[in-house]
């Protein structure tokens, strides 16, 4: 007990027992002159027990049941809570990581995310408040480091360990119940690859901070402005310090203050933007010896205490819940790479199984019909691997809605010609028909595949444009030069050079086929055949047979 309690304790005792004693007397007396008057006594003797027991009552209320409740108060003060919204919204949100980090096939990609979880799960009941210090590395980082740490109030702890990210110290401060982690990283702008390699390490600690502390030494650079911006824009709560005030005359300093103000509006409230000295110039004393002053850190010091003590909570909780959907976009964009690849060996395969239908039972006219029935099942797969059930019929409906846009559009057209000039150049000659609409319905099945997988990535919406930008879009990607030189080389081997076809009949098949079929025809033939009323439900199913095994077999 300490010791000014144990006096107040004693002196009240001889104060109870003095006016107990004089109590008891005077009520003494008084009785045995009441003694004539029964009643009187009576009630006297019940107002002496009374008073008694309230003096009693006092006595342990004061010296045993409050001290109690006091430290169940302070036991309580120093296990805050973090706010229950935002510690259910990243709860909720750890949960659905997990339930997409199991999607993962990536073993490696899949153990990493579980561990990031883990850690932001245990952030959810630790008493830490990170405080990290960002900036150039001229800007006195480190000078500011140690000078909050020689001048706040509170025990300090060695190092944590220096890293090639700096050093970590942990502190506790009057006023506040949560533990406080000052991280120094290492500067960023700094040249070289080592150099590049800090600063992404020291921009991954910011991220990750509860409280960043932005370091300057002038006035605020573009290079230095697009960081903090980057970090206001996911949320991070800064302050920006500008420091070797001492340089600067007190007008100097209060116009480069109000300059910073100025620029960081929207991104830094003005009483968050202060001057400091933390590591101040020698001064030569007339004497000739040098003084070195104190570190200038005090300003900082009140403005970061004051933040922390009212918004430490919020700070924790905020900076939980961004890590939390940090990882959850991270796991989504594994996830959707992981898709794509899926997806796109679904169209690899398709396109030729296409190509073979095609080549195999050719047509007067290239479209997609000959292929309807694969290019279904193709929306059906590429469904299942986003997750939607897509009936036969569906996808149907989905490959025609397709064909048609390719067609109104005049990719049709310019498939073949984009096929038929690439072929040409590659094998030289004039090709027959066949070949050209075998590889060009490859080309054009992989136009829609590649359609209807933006059209499930975006949860089988076509967006703002519709189908018709999305398709058009594809179809400018897919004719680069270095795509259809590649496409083409595969093409020869996988239909050109399995039909063996002799070159006097492919040049005679190729000058009958153009004398017989003008261009503007085939237009409007193709118009007409994929009218979805035209087509019969055997159609549909006679060529869904044909599976890519019986096309190897013709090769």
């Amino acid at each position: 007990m300490p010791l000014s309690r144990l006096l107040i304790l004693v002196v009240g005792l001889i104060l109870i027992l003095g006016l107990a004693i004089w109590l008891i007397d005077s009520l003494t007396r008084l009785y045995w002159q009441l003694a004539y008057y029964p009643l009187l006594s009576q009630a006297l003797l019940f107002l002496i027990i009374v008073l008694i027991g309230v003096l009693i009552a006092a006595f342990i209320y004061y010296f045993f049941w409050l001290p109690q409740q006091s430290k169940k108060k302070a036991a309580r003060r120093t296990q805050p809570k973090i706010p229950v919204a935002k510690t259910e919204a990243a709860e909720e949100t750890l949960k659905a990581i997990r339930r997409q980090v199991a999607q993962i096939q990536d073993e490696v990609a899949r153990q990493e995310l579980l561990s990031r979880s883990h850690e932001i799960e245990q952030n959810l009941s630790r008493r830490e408040l990170q405080v990290v210090i960002f900036g150039t590395g001229s800007a006195g980082k480190t000078s500011i480091a140690n000078a909050l740490i020689g001048r706040m109030v509170g025990e300090v702890g060695a190092p944590m360990g220096t890293t090639e990210v700096g050093e970590t110290y942990s502190l506790r401060l009057k006023g506040l119940n949560r533990e406080i982690l000052i991280i120094d990283t290492p500067g960023i702008l700094e040249a070289g690859v080592a150099g590049t390699e800090r600063e992404r390490l020291a921009r991954k600690l910011a991220t990750e901070a509860d409280l960043l502390l932005f370091v300057l030494d002038n006035d605020l650079r573009k290079s230095e402005y697009d960081p903090l911006q980057a970090l206001a824009e996911i949320g991070k709560r800064s302050l920006v310090i500008l420091n070797k005030s001492d340089l600067y005359t007190e007008d100097d300093r209060e116009t480069i203050l109000a300059r910073l103000r100025e620029r960081v509006r929207g991104l830094v409230g003005a009483s968050d933007v202060v001057a400091v000295a933390a590591r101040p110039n020698s001064v030569i004393l007339e004497n000739g010896e040098s003084f070195y002053p104190d570190p200038d850190i005090m300003p900082l010091i009140r403005r970061m205490v004051a933040v922390l003590r009212a918004e430490g909570e919020d700070l924790v909780a905020d900076n939980i819940l961004l890590q939390s959907q940090r990882l959850g976009e991270e796991a989504r964009k594994l996830i959707d790479l992981q898709r794509r690849r899926q997806a796109e060996k679904i169209v690899e395969r398709f396109q030729w199984i296409g190509a073979g239908v095609v080549a195999a039972t050719p047509l007067p006219v290239v479209d997609l019909l000959a292929a309807a029935a694969v290019n279904a099942q193709m929306v059906v797969e590429i469904g299942r691997v986003y997750g939607c059930d897509i009936n036969p019929e569906r996808g149907r409906e989905l490959a025609l809605s397709l064909g048609k846009t390719l067609a109104s559009l005049g990719i049709v057209k310019g498939a073949v010609t984009i096929v038929s000039t690439a072929l040409q150049v590659s094998v030289g000659g004039m090709l027959v028909g066949r070949a050209i609409q075998g590889v060009s319905a490859a080309y054009l099945t992989r136009i829609a595949g590649r359609s209807f997988i933006e059209y499930f990535r975006h949860d089988q919406d076509w967006g703002d444009g519709g189908i018709t930008e999305v398709v058009q879009r594809q179809f400018q990607l897919n004719r680069k030069d270095e795509f259809i030189r590649s496409f083409v080389q595969e093409a020869i081997t996988r239909v050109v050079k399995p039909l063996n076809l002799d070159r006097e009949t492919e040049l005679e098949a190729e000058e009958l086929e153009l004398e017989s079929q003008p261009m503007v025809e085939l237009r409007a033939r193709l118009e007409r055949d994929l009218e979805p009323v035209e087509l019969e439900a055997d159609d549909w199913e006679r060529p869904k047979n044909y599976q890519i095994d019986d096309w190897e077999e013709r090769r």
